[in-house]
């Protein structure tokens, strides 16, 4: 007779305290899902069937766990071996209370990552969809189509974001890894978002700083982002989205973070480092402020989406430049999933993604190439489990790469990743 392995009772009752946790917790407005429920939704609705009847917490939380099987290889083969093993397990707690009809915050806290092993908070924001708080019907007929967002986290300048990984909240995302160029950060903003029969509007405003400090106060610069688009559930079997984001800063803001903005970490660990402490590792940042005669950063993003019964595509054509034309330099990042979902409720999904970036740091500088293909699928055992299997390879080319560990660096393998979300 076969030995009983306590493993699988552990699985079992993850799952089931997963489900039961999540079938106790309050309904909020104008809410993201933390499970299956969110997966292709961007910016939250401003339609709700929730009434506000007292203050409700929300308290959710996120697990990831992946086994990663891949090799890498530079042009002098001098890079460390990596093992087939697990990577450290990550975590995040989530907070989301509704404080008034139309009225919610949320916190998370990244409980261990990649970067960090002990507990820190990621960041939150305040989200007013009604000012009935201040008197009843106040603005209501500006508030039926405005969303106020406020704090300091990411802000919405384009659509990448929204189907990223973000620590452990690895759900929304069909693949492992997050995009090259990776754009998240978390600055204190405000913004302004507009919804009405399809169209969509945002307009905000940060410093492009993520650690503040009163004491160095040499750069006082501000960066202004906004996106348009249209988003519209065409008929039962077609939805199509597409949207336009900008982010210009000006010339005194030299510690932007926008593609440096996430402290969590990069997936697929070690790969072409030598240092087990970067954790940086897949992706790429511009980092124009960190050139000699300094730099900062403008940048656009064009997404389309769109979702025919099963089938599902989502795109990315991004550029971004130096503002300090006297130094110049500029990438461009282009990338394109293909997904069919099927199954019950779609809970099953197979489809690639090919992503590329490419660009000079300088004027007259060489090229930089970074090229990416993953190849997967997806199992939503629950509305709030997921388990993701995928082969990956990334390669860097062209001569800006010339004399660094990154000439003719390539990675490749395979990865699992299981995780929960509630």
């Amino acid at each position: 007779m076969k030995s009983f392995n306590p493993k699988f009772l552990l699985a079992a009752l993850v799952i089931f305290a997963t489900t039961l946790l999540y079938a106790q917790q309050p309904a909020m407005q104008y809410f993201r899902p933390n499970n299956q429920d969110g997966v292709n939704m961007f910016e939250t609705p401003k339609t709700t069937d929730v009434e506000f009847d007292g203050l409700k917490v929300w308290v959710g939380g996120d697990f990831a766990l992946q086994f990663q099987g891949i090799s890498h290889t530079n042009v002098g083969d001098t890079l460390p071996p990596l093992g087939n093993n697990f990577n450290l397990p990550t975590a995040n707690l989530n907070l989301d209370v509704q404080l008034a009809d139309g009225l919610r915050m949320h916190l998370r806290t990244y409980l261990s990552s990649r970067h960090h092993t002990e507990s820190y908070v990621k960041g939150g924001y305040i989200q007013i969809d009604k000012l009935d708080f201040v008197s009843p019907g106040f603005l209501s007929g500006v508030m039926q189509y405005t969303t106020l967002r406020m704090g300091m986290d990411e802000f919405n300048y384009g659509d990448t974001h929204f189907r990223r990984s973000d620590n452990a909240r690895a759900i929304y995302n069909p693949f492992v890894g997050n995009y090259i160029m990776d754009a998240f950060s978390t600055d204190p903003f405000v913004e302004v978002t507009v919804q009405n029969n399809g169209l969509l509007g945002v307009i905000g405003l940060t410093n492009g700083r993520l650690n503040q400090n009163v004491l160095d106060n040499s750069d006082e610069g501000f960066v202004v982002f906004g996106k348009l688009g249209y988003d519209k559930q065409i008929n039962d079997d077609l939805r199509l989205r597409l949207t336009g984001s900008f982010y210009s800063s000006n010339d005194q803001s030299t510690r932007e973070d926008l593609y440096a903005g996430d402290r969590a970490g990069a997936r697929y660990y070690g790969a072409l480092t030598y240092s087990s402490s970067d954790f940086r590792t897949g992706r790429f940042n511009p980092g124009f402020m960190r050139a000699p005669n300094g730099g900062y950063i403008n940048a656009f993003q064009i997404n389309p989406f769109f979702k025919f019964k099963g089938l599902e595509f989502f795109g990315v054509y991004e550029q971004v430049s130096n503002g300090n034309s006297d130094f110049g330099g500029s990438f461009s990042q282009t990338g394109a999933e293909l997904l069919y979902r099927f199954g019950a409720n779609e809970n099953i999904y197979f489809g690639g993604r090919y992503n590329a970036v490419s660009g000079e740091e300088a004027d007259g500088a060489e090229t930089k190439k970074i090229n990416r293909l993953n190849i997967g699928g997806g199992w939503f055992m629950t509305k709030n489990v997921l388990a993701k299997i995928e082969y990956v390879s990334q390669s860097y080319d062209g001569a800006g790469w010339d004399g660094t560990d990154f000439q003719e660096g390539k990675f490749d393998g395979l990865v699992i990743e299981a995780t929960i979300g509630f």
